[in-house]
């Protein structure tokens, strides 16, 4: 992967952060690039270097949240169990709260909501097939509406606990979606 420039993350994480709390504030259809720049304290100009424009931004932030839980799961042990893995994931979103927060109440929620709900079937997927085939591809017949409705399940229950303020720590979530998803897959 190739190491951005200092001056140039600084830039980023400033723009990045500065449209979360903005996200905080307001609705995001009523939020400028203006806005972005004013808060971020950097001209349009860089702005407009590393995005399109907000909604670019907003997807490469989207994205960059789900890839990052994608390489969490990929480092840790391939054989983890649900409560685990559910551990790593309630942790990262507690860690990115703000975030989390803000997309869930904006106009991105939607199209987050997707990213995320395929982020989980594809975590769900990939364990059933190294438990219940030995690692080879495919489900048993029936296993995929199983699958679709537990990740669905998942994302309704994220979307909850982080618009509730995290009523629960995450290692309380992890030990009860974990003991849910052991119970009906």
């Amino acid at each position: 992967m190739l190491k951005l420039d200092r001056r140039i993350r600084k830039s980023q994480h400033a723009i990045k952060t500065a449209v979360i709390e903005l996200m905080m504030e307001k609705d995001f259809d009523q939020i400028t690039i203006q806005d972005i720049s004013e808060r971020a304290d950097v001209s349009r100009r860089t702005i407009y270097l590393h995005y399109m424009d907000k909604f670019d931004l907003l997807d490469k932030l989207i994205e960059e949240h789900i890839h990052e839980m994608q390489e969490l799961c990929y480092l840790a042990e391939d054989k983890m169990d649900y409560r685990s893995m559910g551990g790593l994931w309630f942790e990262y979103l507690e860690s990115h709260s703000l975030f989390f927060s803000a997309i869930l109440t904006s106009k991105g929620g939607p199209f987050f909501r997707n990213r995320l709900l395929e982020f989980f079937l594809e975590k769900l997927t990939m364990k059933e097939n190294d438990i219940s085939l030995g690692g080879k591809s495919g489900l048993p017949e029936g296993e995929e509406v199983d699958i679709q409705f537990l990740g669905a399940a998942i994302v309704g229950v994220v979307e909850w606990w982080i618009k509730n303020g995290r009523p629960h720590p995450p290692d309380f979530m992890a030990q009860r979606v974990g003991a849910l998803l052991e119970k009906n897959l």
